[in-house]
């Protein structure tokens, strides 16, 4: 039994999503099923919760709406992509609903629940208690004012809106109040003993060291309290109890129920799945949901009775961009529904890249030059070119027919046994979690065939020996022919491509380790490269389109404001006029131009990427507005002290921001 994270259907994945908990489990259950395995892999949308209406608020629309567009999008990108669900189900569902309550009940009933009177956060304005997402707040760790009420996005802490300085509902901008309300609780604290014989006993060894290192933090150093099961608010599951109305299923106890829902709604056999012992329960997620499936998804199952618990929770770490941390607020990600429709046939490409450098056992970064090089010098120069160089020499010599095996020498006696211990090598690792480590065992073979081939010269030997040419030819095609198996997990596209070619069928894992996958005298298809090289130009157009989204983020798709801020907010900004002193272009860059700006008391250094359009010395003398209180960044090695302020159009022209006529230096913009 196979899960992986339900994404929050409030907008579309990116590559992080992937990378942490949709790719490692495509991986794992697609070598299960070449294994033999009985395998159900299930997801599917996490369709409630303050972000969903929060969402929909912004966008002035329904809960139902947002979640039907990012559902059908999500679902969409995962197939696009080859991440090949069983079923990819969705907590809207009546199913779900029914699934979710009966398991409330089913703690309610057994006693585990406690009721209890607590004061929360309610918005007198709009007369209803705030989720933990409908406050902001200053946050009390690194001052970032505008945090949430269960977490701080520049910090990444976690949060209680209690903690919060200052805090303000998201709905109406003023401070709430605090009011009495009745909850169910489920009391984490008491299962402390069992967590701790059960995680801390007895997965010490077999579970990862960021997954068990957390698990330890919360169960030992924090200790655990009792947790809210249930919420004020009007989009979710109704709580099944007299006298709650207005209640629903907190998110993070209806959303994990999802995947015993989605099994429900596969097959009518998903007991065997959920509650035979025999049977082996792995959850994919991302760190940001350790506890919940580590600690509190367990103690629910642990209480409900009839549920195996899992084996593993393989969680990975996050994975950055360009430098930066992945900001859905900022649009600084690349989306997977917008690569794969722009980038028709690199798939694999991107699934390549995402393994290769997954954030395992610490966070990871994604460069756009790291992708070019790691297709061209990888995937290109090393896979696609063997397999190339085996094909294209069968035509040339064999008229694209596997040639005969003849006598062995002790070169390919050796390459043969190597062959055979690549299946067990890569497999061991994906069994082992550590998909980087697979990935990379899988390329050696690729680089074992390129040295087999290269060190044999078949093209130095076909006029005076070509009976070992059709050796080493027939030896490349079998290697070949194992790549296309083993690659399948990774590389779904590329696989079934290599297999037409090599007209292979119904393989298993093991048959990679024959080297008789061929048969002597097969007519093979026309060959086709594999993989094409990415040149410099395409990688400096995704870097630019990443900064200009980012830039453009500030508008909405259909050209609106963002959503209101409140004066406050914007009285937070010093803007105030500047005459420009002296101007030249920064070093070694195409945008950038270095200024000295007069602010009225001071000159400051500032840093601006307007060179494109606007020559240094055509710019002195000219006044502008500027941003003075912004925090100081250092910029290709120069302090930047502030921001110029600039007009941009659609087509990405900019015009300075300016007085009328000419005005005081230091005058505040208001």
């Amino acid at each position: 039994m196979i899960t992986a994270a339900l994404p929050y259907a409030n907008g579309p994945l990116h590559i992080g999503h992937i990378a942490g908990a949709y790719l490692p489990p495509d991986i794992y259950v697609r070598y299960l099923r070449l294994k033999g395995k009985d395998v159900v892999f299930v997801c599917g949308s996490d369709e409630h919760g303050a972000a969903i209406t929060l969402r929909a608020q912004k966008e002035g629309t329904t809960p139902q709406k947002i979640v039907d567009e990012y559902h059908a999008i999500n679902e969409k990108g995962f197939k696009d992509f080859g991440i090949e669900f069983d079923i990819y189900h969705r907590t809207s569902s009546e199913l779900h609903h029914k699934t979710a309550s009966d398991f409330f009940k089913k703690l309610h009933d057994n006693d585990v629940l406690t009721q209890n009177e607590t004061e929360q956060f309610y918005d007198e304005e709009n007369k209803q208690f705030l989720a933990d997402r409908y406050i902001t707040g200053e946050c009390p760790h690194c001052h970032y004012d505008s945090a949430y009420g269960d977490q701080c996005e520049k910090c990444g802490t976690s949060l209680s809106p209690k903690d919060l300085i200052n805090p303000k509902s998201s709905l109406s901008g003023l401070t709430p109040i605090r009011k009495k309300t009745t909850h169910w609780y489920i009391p984490l604290n008491k299962y402390e003993d069992w967590l701790k014989e059960w995680i801390l006993d007895g997965h010490k060894n077999d579970w990862k060291p960021n997954v068990y290192g957390q698990c330890k933090s919360w169960i030992v150093d924090q200790g655990l309290q009792p947790r809210a099961v249930t919420r004020d608010l009007a989009w979710g599951i109704p709580v099944p109890l007299e006298g709650a109305e207005g209640k629903v299923l907190y998110v993070w106890l209806d959303a994990p129920i999802g995947y015993i829902s989605a099994t429900k709604a596969l097959t009518e056999k998903w007991k065997d799945y959920w509650q035979d012992e025999e049977s082996k329960l792995v959850h994919f997620i991302g760190k940001d949901n350790i506890v919940f499936h580590c600690i509190i998804f367990p103690i629910m199952l642990k209480a409900h009775g009839e549920y195996i618990l899992p084996d593993n929770v393989p969680s990975n770490e996050f994975m950055n961009l360009e430098g930066e941390k992945i900001s859905t607020s900022r649009n600084w990600a690349i989306w997977l529904h917008e690569y794969l429709a722009e980038n028709p046939g690199k798939e694999d490409v991107l699934r390549y890249v995402l393994c290769a450098n997954a954030p395992e056992s610490k966070d990871s970064e994604f460069t756009w030059k790291d992708y070019q090089a790691r297709n061209n010098n990888e995937l290109v120069a090393i896979l696609g070119n063997f397999v190339n160089r085996s094909l294209v020499l069968t035509s040339k010599y064999f008229e694209n027919t596997v040639p005969k095996l003849g006598p062995l020498n002790e070169f390919d006696k050796q390459t043969l046994v190597d062959l055979q211990s690549y299946p067990d090598k890569i497999g061991t690792s994906i069994e082992k979690y550590k998909f980087r480590e697979a990935l990379s065992e899988l390329m050696n073979l690729a680089r074992l065939g390129n040295k087999y081939l290269a060190d044999s010269e078949p093209w130095k030997e076909i006029k005076d020996n070509p009976e070992h040419v059709a050796t080493v030819l027939n030896i490349s095609l079998q290697i070949s022919s194992a790549l296309a198996i083993l690659m399948e997990p990774f590389l779904p596209f590329t696989s079934k491509k290599l297999k037409t070619i090599l007209k292979i069928k119904d393989t298993n894992w093991e048959s990679a380790k024959n080297d008789h996958i061929l048969s002597a005298g097969n007519q093979l298809e026309k060959s086709e490269l594999l993989f094409s090289k990415i040149e410099d130009g395409f990688v400096q157009e995704q870097v630019e389109k990443l900064k200009k989204s980012m830039t453009q983020s500030q508008v909405s798709e259909n050209g609106q404001a963002k959503s209101h801020i409140n004066f406050e907010d914007f009285s937070k900004l010093d803007i105030r006029i500047g005459t420009i002193l002296a101007a030249e272009r920064v070093p070694k860059t195409d945008k950038l131009l270095k200024l000295q700006v007069d602010t009225g008391k001071e000159t400051r250094t500032i840093v601006s990427g307007i060179a494109e359009y606007y020559e240094p010395e055509s710019i002195i003398g000219q006044q502008v507005s500027v941003l003075t209180n912004l925090e100081p960044r250092k910029i290709k090695g120069i302090e930047s002290e502030g921001m110029i302020l600039m007009a941009e159009n659609e087509s990405g022209e900019l015009a300075f921001v300016s007085p009328e006529k000419e005005i005081e230096k230091g005058s505040v913009v208001r």
